[in-house]
């Protein structure tokens, strides 16, 4: 569940509005993830005993402390609203708040891009802490979509949620289609992101019904390949005249022995190699995308990798155990690096980690459970979406039931 951001609250006078004794209206402004808004207490307070900085009443005169006692009730008040507001639904606005303390009915016709503008913001306000970077990235592409949308097909800045009906979410799926040429996958993603706000919408009462009820958003399951042993081996022997294509294709093979993925062997650093119980070295890293802890031995192979690069400027200025490049000019090369060995694949770190949990693991024996462990899932679901058994790891487990009957 969304860490819910905090709430700022303050008492301020507007001078300006001062009446002839020099008493100023107060008002109290209410914040949220940069959002903000004031409304009138309906109390007056003496500009010349008004201590900004507390937001409070200062000096002994009449009727001062009950004042200040009187603001202290009001943001004690407005606190409790906000967590009862919380336990209802996980996006609260400062003008929920305010409508929930003066009991004013809100006026529920609320627009889609404003809502989703306002859920990118809280995200952004937790990378590093339950979200990433890559997380925020992808809901604001996925806006940004929506709002071209909206602009070309309906000629408006933005439109309120009670107009999203299943044909405005046809029409959004196949603009995503013609106008950027997305994969049936990429565009259910944009989908679910959409979903994923009108359900904000729907609870916190801003509309009534749901656009999605009769949609189906099954993704094609993709068969993204891996290498054989054969092509792994020609990758990792084949000679190259630059530097740039040898650090590249050994980050790619530190993957499929290691089955990281681009973002983690990216931060990899010395403080991620420590000696197991067993005595030997290990790789021990939170996953940038699930932040789940991932345990992987070093086989020689990786070792040898690791020596290679210890003595790199790059490495050691960066302090980093590879010298990753960018994650474009990673995906640039290999493509280069493909064609040079031939290999009729499209080599990416996704296709390392396959070929790790199919090649390097799984079809060498070694337990489904241990696999997950190291590749850092939450769950052997996951990685049942790795596993597939080769014709050899097939033939010989035939082989020695052959066997056993021929006696």
């Amino acid at each position: 569940m969304q860490k819910p951001s905090p709430l700022s609250l303050f008492f301020f006078i507007r001078r300006y509005r001062a009446n002839s004794k020099q008493e100023a209206p107060i008002y109290l402004r209410l914040l949220i993830a940069g959002d903000t808004v004031d409304f009138s207490i309906k109390k007056h307070a003496k500009i010349s005993n008004w201590d900004a900085s507390k937001g409070r009443l200062k000096g002994n005169e009449m009727g001062t402390k009950e004042l200040n006692n009187y603001l202290l009730s009001i943001e004690i008040s407005i606190k409790e609203n906000y967590k009862l507001l919380q336990t209802n639904s996980d996006f609260v606005t400062v003008q929920d708040i305010k409508n929930s303390y003066l009991g004013v009915a809100e006026n529920p016709r609320k627009k889609v891009l404003d809502v989703f503008k306002t859920h990118n913001q809280n995200i952004k306000e937790l990378i590093g802490i339950d979200k990433t970077e890559t997380t925020y990235t992808r809901y604001e592409t996925s806006y940004k979509r929506l709002q071209r949308f909206i602009k070309e097909k309906y000629k408006r800045k933005d439109m309120f949620l009670d107009e999203i009906n299943h044909d405005f979410i046809r029409r959004y799926e196949s603009f995503i289609k013609i106008t950027y040429k997305n994969t049936h996958n990429t565009v259910i993603k944009y989908l679910k992101h959409l979903k994923k706000i009108l359900r904000i919408a729907n609870a916190n009462g801003w509309m009534n019904t749901d656009p999605f009820l009769y949609i189906k958003l099954g993704e094609k399951k993709v068969d993204r390949g891996f290498l054989t042993d054969e092509e792994l081996e020609r990758l990792s022997k084949k000679s190259f005249t630059t530097n740039r294509l040898k650090e590249v294709r050994d980050c790619f093979v530190f993957s499929c022995f290691t089955g990281l993925s681009y973002s983690d062997i990216a931060k990899l650093t010395s403080d991620n190699i420590v000696i197991g119980s067993d005595s030997k070295r290990w790789i021990k890293i939170n996953r940038k995308k699930t932040n789940i802890k991932s345990t992987i031995p070093i086989l020689a192979r990786t070792q040898e990798l690791i020596e290679r690069y210890k003595d790199n400027e790059y490495c050691q200025i960066k302090g980093k155990l590879l010298p990753v490049k960018s994650n474009q000019k990673m995906n640039e090369f290999l493509h280069e690096i493909a064609e040079l060995t031939d290999i009729k694949k499209n080599l990416t770190t996704h296709l390392a980690r396959h070929t790790f949990a199919t090649t390097i693991t799984l079809n060498n024996g070694v337990p489904i459970e241990t696999v997950s462990k190291m590749l850092g899932h939450s769950s052997l679901r996951t990685t049942r979406i790795y596993a597939r058994l080769l014709d050899k790891k097939v033939g010989e487990d035939m082989s020695k039931l052959d066997a056993i009957y021929s006696v």
